[in-house]
């Protein structure tokens, strides 16, 4: 195993429901049990007129906030977040730049926290009982996060981690790290083909990957993202509710503290059910001084959750499916997350994948922060990027594509669709910049790579996927790639890692100067992302005026190609550096909605619209297809 002393980093699977911490001690990873003893431990924060609690302490005590994961990185108006507060016992507001905020009274007081604060208070957790167990201090991390979080609720995870101390070396692919965890990245030169089912407290992925010579190629993904154990206690809940009902005539189903103490006890005899053919429930004054005895048969469990089951399968033939694999090319079946140790749930696999016994000598509760470990045991000693590394994009702003001490050897890619800057454009250049301020001139320009001669196409239509790459020797490649025509280019930078480059003292004064300006930067970037949603949406209106050739009236079509064109001359005058505030942006889009909406509402109420969108339809889907089936490949391909 590379790498001894402090600089090695533990490994932290930040779930849903439960999170778990381990790492590299006694010459062998471990995972790390909590003060109760537990392996895993809630990802649940209480808050009281006194204290905060975190963890098992906080798992039954009410003014509870828990599904952090399910909120970080998203806005309050994403439909997943408005579908999931109408489940939750806490509140959900709508904070500064739609962000979604957790109101508690803590301390006798009303308290908002953000996403990012209550997964920091999980990761401190986690920290925390690392500490109590190694005996020294933690710096550094790896954390893992679901292979379908976008670039926001990574980054958001990221910020999370340093909000609690935490050095965040690397974040890594759930999948990826069971991957790891079980050594199939050290299988040689011979590809195998890995399907990782994944079946967790709230949440169920299936990913398809290749593995040869240690590179792990996701050739699909699929899942349901409120799919997991949590279901399967709740149709155990409403089946003991009836049950309760029909005994006592009483209905339970409303008081909260009942259902709380029965959602715990249907948990613990889910968990037994997968050891035991049979198991009883007991639980005494559970409503008015009636007590709760039942049991349950594995049987039983299997017959309420049957259809769910079912449905896992059905997101496993499709994610083969879209891998273009057949059943009896999959080479290993690896389980992870605690609910995929249900019997039942094997047993369907088995069934699958023709008798093919699936890989669970790891805890599927532990695999994925026991690979994390692993691979935060290989980063300590190793060298990093000193400074992040990314493109120019959307005016002037820095794109991260591998952040500052990600571990070498790495290799990150990222799709772009907002190249060309302008309609058919048939060269396009990607500048290289190090760095960690916001905007890309205040960073070290490293190179540049262009790509000519490329199909002219409308602005935002194209896209484009760029690949950084630094092997071991610190030889770091950028290639440029337009999906579709295939035309690419690639540079290669010899000396990059600082060798003849940047001086120590200048890396070193790059990051106190982002520092010092983390405040500027925020607010540049507030400023830039308002900015680029106004140039998107004046180009998405012009280009549904294109869209809807003779339904629209001549007079209606020359107001809105005009309002474009002294759009993007309002914009050439208001860069984002050159504005106090994101508000003359927000004010811009306001009125331009005002402009817009009313004519959009005519032309989708005349006869002749109505009529075009039927016979279009499908060539419509089709052009929809076509331009994210390149994000698609580019999500699978870099879980």
């Amino acid at each position: 195993m590379a790498g001894k002393g402090e600089g090695r980093a533990i490994g932290i699977d930040l779930g849903t429901t439960y999170s778990c911490v381990a790492a590299w001690h006694h010459n062998r990873i471990e995972i790390i049990p909590n003060e109760q003893g537990n392996r895993t431990t809630p990802s649940y924060v209480a808050f009281t007129d006194n204290e905060r609690l975190i963890g098992d302490a906080a798992n039954a005590h009410t003014n509870t906030v828990f599904d952090a994961k399910r909120l970080i990185g998203r806005k309050f108006n994403d439909p997943m977040v408005q579908s999931d507060m109408k489940l939750w016992p806490f509140m959900v507001i709508s904070g500064a730049a739609d962000k979604p905020m957790i109101v508690v009274t803590y301390k006798g007081e009303e308290k908002q926290f953000s996403p990012e604060e209550i997964s920091s208070m999980l990761l401190s957790k986690m920290k925390d009982v690392a500490e109590s167990y190694l005996g020294s201090p933690v710096k550094n991390a790896v954390v893992t996060v679901p292979a379908y979080f976008n670039d926001s609720q990574r980054q958001a995870t990221k910020s999370a981690g340093t909000i609690a101390c935490l050095n965040v070396v690397r974040m890594i692919n759930e999948p990826t790290a069971a991957a790891i965890a079980y050594g199939l990245d050290k299988g040689g030169d011979v590809a195998k083909n890995v399907l990782i089912f994944d079946l967790g407290g709230g949440t169920f992925d299936v990913s398809v990957a290749t593995i040869e010579a240690g590179i792990i190629d996701v050739k699909a993904i699929a899942g349901d993202t409120h799919l997991g154990g949590q279901d399967f206690d709740s149709r155990m809940v409403n089946h003991l509710v009836k049950e309760f009902e029909r005994k006592n005539g009483r209905d339970i189903s409303m008081n909260p503290r009942a259902i709380r103490r029965l959602r715990s006890a249907c948990e613990r005899a889910k968990r037994v059910l997968s050891s035991t053919s049979q198991t009883n429930i007991e639980i005494e004054s559970l409503f008015e001084g009636i007590d709760l005895f039942s049991s349950i048969t594995r049987a039983k469990f299997n017959e309420l959750n049957m259809d769910l089951f079912n449905k896992c399968m059905e997101v496993v033939e499709k994610c083969l499916s879209d891998a273009k694999m057949k059943r009896r090319g999959v080479d290993e079946v690896v389980l992870v997350g605690g609910s995929s140790r249900i019997p039942m749930v094997q047993e369907l696999l088995k069934e699958m994948f023709n008798g093919k016994e699936a890989c669970k000598s790891i805890n599927p509760d532990e695999a994925v922060a026991y690979g994390a470990a692993v691979l935060g045991a290989e980063c300590g000693g190793s060298d990093v990027t000193p400074l992040s590394l990314g493109i120019e994009c959307n005016g002037d702003v820095m794109s991260v594509i591998i952040p500052r001490n990600t571990p070498i050897p790495t290799r990150e890619e990222a799709l772009f669709s907002s190249y060309p800057i302008k309609d058919n454009q048939t060269n396009v250049w990607f500048s290289v910049y190090e760095g960690e301020r916001s905007k890309a001139t205040d960073n070290n320009l490293v190179d540049e790579i262009s790509l000519p001669d490329i199909p002219g196409e409308p602005r935002g239509v194209g896209t484009f996927k760029v690949c950084f790459d630094i092997d071991e020797n610190g030889i770091l490649n950028v290639s440029a790639e337009h999906i579709g025509s295939g035309v690419k280019n690639n540079i290669s930078i010899t000396n990059y890692m600082g060798k003849g480059r940047l001086s120590k003292k200048q890396i070193e004064k790059m990051i106190r100067d982002a520092n010092k300006c983390k405040r500027e930067d925020e607010e540049y970037m507030n400023k830039s992302d308002y900015r680029k949603a106004l140039m998107e949406y004046a180009y998405d209106m012009r280009n549904y005026e294109r869209c809807v050739p003779g339904m629209m009236e001549a007079a209606d079509k020359k107001k809105i190609d005009k309002a474009f064109v002294f759009t993007m001359m309002w914009l050439e005058l208001h860069k984002a550096e050159e504005v106090d505030d994101a508000e003359p942006f927000i004010n811009k889009m306001e009125e331009l909605k005002r402009f817009y909406n009313p004519i959009v509402a005519k032309t989708h109420q005349s006869p002749s619209i109505k009529m075009w969108f039927s016979i279009e339809c499908k060539a419509l889907l089709r052009w929809i297809v076509n331009k994210y089936t390149a994000l698609l490949r580019w999500i699978i391909h870099n879980l």
